[in-house]
């Protein structure tokens, strides 16, 4: 980080330059946060507090959820207060922090997803050994080591951009301080940065990708030897929520970095990133809860204790 900027805040331009959009880009997006929030509580709550959540999958599941909170709270509430206040100015630093903290749930993510793969293929391909493979303390060992590589990772995306000076124009022609709109604001060269993000973005996500592809491949093979329908369907309905997920994430990801220079277009970057950044996020409640029963076993134990706990005290009383 270097002191040469004379920018000392960027004002985020949003979605929309035409304010008669405002009140309809507030609402829909406060309403899809909010779902988000209650969504992904409801998983992470449920992962930890029932029993019969107590596995690897659901294990990661929650930590999917927890990175889906942390990376919507890093953008839509400062994009909300923005719309009330009438003022979408952000500090540098709160800027360098919006950054980071976007960043580091994304990159996460990307390895995340893959761990959840090969835990998929694990359990389908070999269910005898899958309880010895992968345990609880394994699945804490492969939380902290994706947690280090995902915050390096955006260290490394936070430093190469706001190195740069930032002169006259703060400007941001996006819904919050994210990458490419940033570089598009310095006043130097900015070729070295953009091959260190490509580079970055593509061996992080091109290895998860590759890795999650070959995982995938496994899966498939298994449930073809599978014999009955009824098998395979039970074998494919355990993955099918992850794919669906996975194929939204890289999709939205890979057109928003992995690209030429020549074919950016930051309006398209805004539906783009809210895709990833806010849809998607919202929707991994949505699809694991609808998809999967012991979810919904779950939440009913969970919702039961608490009224009877409730009851009970009013009895009490």
């Amino acid at each position: 980080m270097t002191n040469s900027s004379q920018v000392s805040e960027f004002i985020i331009l949003g979605l929309s330059t035409n304010p008669e959009l405002d009140p309809v880009i507030f609402f829909a997006f406060l309403i899809i946060y909010t779902l988000a929030l209650v969504g992904n509580l409801i998983i992470l709550i449920l992962s930890v507090v029932d029993s019969g959540l107590n596995t690897p999958m659901y294990f990661f599941l929650g930590f999917l959820s927890f990175l889906d909170i942390c990376c919507t709270s890093a953008t839509i509430p400062k994009m909300l207060t923005g719309y009330v206040t009438k003022s979408k100015a952000i500090s540098y630093y709160g800027c360098v922090a919006q950054l980071f903290f976007f960043t580091w749930p994304m990159g996460i993510e990307l390895l995340l997803l893959t761990v959840m793969a090969y835990d998929r293929y694990i359990a389908i391909g070999n269910p005898l050994r899958y309880s010895t493979i992968i345990n609880r303390t394994i699945c804490i060992n492969i939380a902290i080591v994706i947690t280090i590589v995902g915050s390096l990772n955006s260290m490394t995306h936070t430093y190469c951009t706001f190195r740069l000076p930032y002169c006259d124009d703060n400007k941001i022609n996006h819904f919050f301080c994210e990458i490419m709109p940033l570089l598009k604001l310095a006043c130097a060269d900015t070729y070295v940065n953009e091959i260190v993000v490509f580079l970055a973005d593509f061996i992080l996500g091109m290895c998860c990708f590759f890795l999650t592809c070959i995982s995938y491949c496994f899966i498939i093979n298994t449930i073809l030897k599978i014999r009955s329908a009824a098998g395979k369907r039970k074998a494919f309905s355990t993955c099918a929520s992850h794919i669906i997920i996975v194929s939204m994430y890289y999709g939205a990801v890979i057109f928003t970095y992995i690209r030429p220079r020549s074919r950016l277009s930051l309006e398209k970057d805004k539906i783009v990133s809210a895709l990833y950044a806010v849809i998607t996020p919202t929707l991994n409640p949505i699809i694991y809860s609808l998809r999967n029963k012991e979810v919904k076993e779950a939440f009913k134990r969970t919702l039961k204790r608490v009224v009877v706990h409730k009851v009970n005290n009013i009895t009490q009383k």
